[in-house]
């Protein structure tokens, strides 16, 4: 038996082709144009709907697990990993990838550009992401002194927020080899920084304190309140520290959240405990000089 096949070959398409008038080839132009619309509209909207499921998956995770620096990496990966899949099946897919491994000149291409820029960020981003040197919110500082809140982690860049708002991009393979100061390392323990106030020899000490206390552990941007035990020698929020020449110097450790700037809880602290010993009526000395002038005689 012979085959009997009723797909023409390429002769004769060639000449069904050669045959067909201009009025008729202008219906199958546009068949073929919206054929190619139509499905390419479908592959778009396929992927779109594809890469927000893959988001909404991770922010759902996000709401469970809180925002971490390996959530982000992982859900740009996997959308570009369902990009490149989305591209290649409908080119062939398996036979497409056959040729592409088997040809070692597209295997010598591939090695070439594991040295590229673009894959060394993203296997730097990959090293971040799981051995997290800083996370999602971790207050950094950088080499040249720059310090900021750590906002995004893209396939390329690490996205730093400094204290102006100004955001810093950095590329994967370079914040994977800097030196960088991360004050949000150990996140349960708060940060610190001290304060020192001076107050007159005749002012009541104890007073003093209690005022200082007081005002810390009321300062919403201060976790003081929470540390202090008043059976607790060892927690004790205000000491005497020193007498000067011209003060008894008293102070305190000042513990805040890793996400708040330093400068705004000083200026916060410092304030209120300057107003509250004012009002108290305790005094804030100040060095000052006496000047005694010699009068010569006219004489001389």
């Amino acid at each position: 038996m012979q085959d009997i096949s009723i797909a023409p070959n390429g002769s004769e398409l060639t000449e069904i082709l050669n045959n067909l008038t201009f009025k008729e080839i202008v219906p199958i132009v546009i068949i073929a144009i919206i054929t190619f619309l139509l499905t390419a509209a479908v592959y778009i909207l396929l992927t779109y709907f594809i890469l927000k499921l893959n988001k909404a998956i991770f922010k759902r995770i996000e709401k469970k697990r809180g925002n971490s620096i390996t959530l982000q990496f992982l859900q740009k990966a996997i959308a570009l990993l369902l990009i490149a899949v989305l591209v290649v099946l409908p080119l062939g897919g398996k036979q497409l990838a056959r040729s592409l491994l088997g040809s070692t000149a597209v295997l010598a291409v591939i090695v070439g550009l594991a040295a590229n820029e673009v894959l060394k960020d993203m296997f730097a981003g990959l090293e971040i992401s799981i051995y997290k040197p800083f996370d999602i919110g971790s207050r950094i500082m950088l080499e040249d002194g720059r310090a900021g809140i750590v906002e995004k982690l893209t396939l390329r860049h690490v996205v730093l927020r400094l204290i102006d708002t100004t955001r810093v991009i950095i590329p994967n393979s370079k914040a994977n080899q800097s030196i960088i100061v991360n004050y949000s390392y150990a996140e349960h323990v708060p940060r610190s920084f001290d304060v020192r106030f001076g107050i007159g020899y005749n002012s009541d000490i104890d007073k003093a304190k209690e005022i200082i206390r007081q005002t810390i552990s009321e300062c919403p941007l201060t976790l003081n309140k929470d540390r202090y035990k008043e059976d607790d020698p060892n927690s004790k929020s205000v000491y005497f520290l020193e007498i000067t020449d011209s003060a008894i110097i008293l102070g305190a450790t000042i513990y805040y959240p890793h996400e708040l700037r330093t400068e705004v809880v000083k200026d916060e602290v410092n304030t209120r405990i300057f107003k509250a010993l004012c009002d108290n009526g305790i005094e804030i000395p100040y060095n000052y000089v006496n000047m005694i002038m010699k009068k010569e005689n006219a004489d001389d």
